[in-house]
């Protein structure tokens, strides 16, 4: 018996092992997605798909996204590393900026760089001096050549290299030159389909833009009003949409307006007044507007109007009241007196016979930069709330301080040698730290 129940157990004791080793090898050999699984099992261990499981026929696709998910993100940190060598952007300095720039890649044949040279309005004049086209990419309608050639400003490529050079130069906010939708400059055409691509690219290097509204054709009250509620709404939520806040603690657009002499001070008191029952003031669209003062009157219409403050634009010292910088100090006073905002504008030089060979007059060298240092110099004398800059690219004033360089073609073309390219923007960096802190000394 005892013999027996030692079999028995011997036997019992194989058949589990063999139990046990067939189920260790179905289990090796099942795949996951097949049905013979433990009851138990199925309980015991969530599914192993990951959450984020993708279907088989869409995972190129999903692979293809993260892929340039994270190109981009890699880019965006990468910019974001090199924004760190400059210093931080001054919103209290800004820089009047062009987008009428066209080439045939972009734009199908050039803009603007083909200006044609303007007659004088004294007839007799005008017959001592060409009047002709300009033809690039060789012959420009500019005095110097820029190192990024006869660009596009609907280029992509060109927007983030302007946006590089102004961090660069820690320009705070660009002053875009703007006409409304199918409305353009006599040599251009339209430009603001510009605007949406100019706020993305200029919000990724922390830049700010202002509105810079021109003299179009049948300006007036009714039709700015209609030009700011038009930009507010469509632009006015973007991140690099320029606000000022004011003494008064509002956070308003700030709108620079060009030749704002051309309407009379009853036409702009009818907007900007709040007396005026048609008037922007303590609606959803007021803003802080800025008047162009040329003429020492146009300070009395400036205030007869309502505007908020002025700039003098003219980067030629001289060429008018405003623009004459031993001007300032008087401007300065006139405008802490009334409450408004002061603010003169610099520039590296002046000169225009590309497209005016008749007005040498008005030419101001830059003396390798010793002129724009004097500028910019004078303008901080005065403790303005602003500075503006005559100009980044306004290339047929020869203005600029965007970089240019050395040309050898039939058209002879000035450069900033022995400088290096950048030098402009190299000075206008130093004068913006330097104005950051004589900012703060003037708020303590």
């Amino acid at each position: 018996m005892a013999r027996f129940r030692r079999k028995f157990c011997i036997t019992l004791l194989a058949l589990v092992l063999l139990v046990l080793v067939i189920t260790v090898v179905l289990t090796v050999l099942t795949p996951e997605d097949s049905s013979f699984r433990s009851p138990l099992g199925s309980k015991l261990f969530p599914d192993r798909r990951d959450d984020n499981h993708v279907p088989r026929e869409d995972y190129k696709n999903h692979n293809q996204i993260k892929m340039n998910d994270t190109a981009k993100s890699d880019k965006d940190k990468e910019l974001e590393a090199s924004l760190r060598k400059f210093p931080p952007p001054n919103y209290y300095l800004h820089a009047f900026y062009y987008t009428w720039y066209g080439n045939p890649k972009f734009d199908g044949k050039y803009i603007h760089w083909n200006h044609p040279q303007l007659p004088h309005w004294d007839s007799e004049v005008a017959k001592r001096y060409p009047q002709e086209t300009h033809n690039p990419p060789e012959d420009l309608g500019s005095n110097f050549y820029p190192s990024l050639g006869p660009y596009s400003s609907r280029d992509p490529s060109i927007l983030e290299a302007h946006m590089h050079q102004l961090r660069t130069a820690a320009i705070g906010v660009i002053a875009l030159s703007w006409y409304p939708p199918n409305m353009n400059d006599d040599s251009g055409e339209p430009t603001d389909n510009i605007v949406p691509l100019l706020l993305d690219v200029a919000q990724k290097y922390h830049i700010k833009v202002a509105f810079h509204i021109e003299p179009y054709k049948g300006r007036d009250e009714v039709s700015v009003y209609a030009n700011v509620k038009y930009i507010l709404e469509k632009y006015g939520e973007h991140p690099a949409f320029f606000r000022y806040r004011t003494n008064t603690g509002k956070l308003l657009p700030l709108f620079y307006v060009y030749d704002s002499y051309l309407m009379n001070s009853e036409q702009w008191a009818k907007l900007l007044k709040h007396t005026e029952s048609n008037g922007i003031r303590g609606t959803a669209y007021d803003a802080v507007f800025i008047a162009l003062v040329v003429e020492e009157k146009h300070k009395r219409d400036i205030l007869t109007a309502g505007f908020d403050g002025i700039y003098t634009y003219f980067a030629t010292n001289e060429f008018s009241y405003g623009s004459t910088q031993r001007h300032w100090d008087s401007l300065k006073a006139f405008c802490d007196d009334n409450n408004l905002l002061f603010i003169p504008s610099v520039g590296p030089g002046y000169i225009d016979t590309s497209i005016r060979p008749w007005n040498f007059q008005n030419t101001r060298n830059r003396i390798n930069g010793k002129y724009y240092e004097t500028s910019l110099r004078a303008a901080l004398e005065a403790r303005p709330d602003f500075i503006s800059i005559t100009s980044f690219n306004e290339w047929h004033e020869g203005t600029q301080i965007e970089t240019a360089v050395p040309k050898t073609s039939h058209t002879v073309y000035l450069d900033y040698l022995p400088n290096k390219p950048a030098i402009y923007l190299e000075i206008t960096r130093k004068w913006a730290v330097l104005f950051d802190g004589e900012r703060r000394k003037w708020q303590e």
